[in-house]
């Protein structure tokens, strides 16, 4: 189905983390960045949240699904989406144990034969 950019727009607005929290289209959904590191996925317009021990800590009733087709089942914070400081709290716990993104490497430059 994917994702809609209005539902994304939502989620930053209530998690209240302003430019910190972002966002990048991929394959119809979008991946959710907290200070470059990724916390959480929105799919099929839901809230997947990173499996983590911040999940475990500070939200272990959520619901589990897997965000597409074929994946591990992930924390669903949908429900948190009324609970704005509480998905704060989860993003910022979460981002707190991820590790940033590994940079890209630059395409080496073609050798002359």
């Amino acid at each position: 189905m994917g994702t809609e950019r209005s539902f994304v727009d939502y989620v930053t607005e209530v998690a209240g983390l302003g430019s910190r929290l972002t966002h990048k289209k991929m394959f119809g959904e979008y991946a959710l960045y907290l200070d470059g590191k990724v916390v959480a996925f929105a799919c099929d317009n839901s809230l997947f949240i990173k499996p983590s021990k911040a999940v475990v800590t500070l939200a272990p009733d959520l619901p589990q699904g897997p965000p597409y087709p074929g994946a591990k089942d992930y924390p669903i914070a949908d429900e948190l989406l009324d609970d704005p400081e509480a998905l704060r709290r989860l993003i910022e716990a979460t981002a707190a144990l991820m590790p940033l993104a590994k940079a890209k490497k630059a395409p080496a430059a073609k050798r002359a034969s």
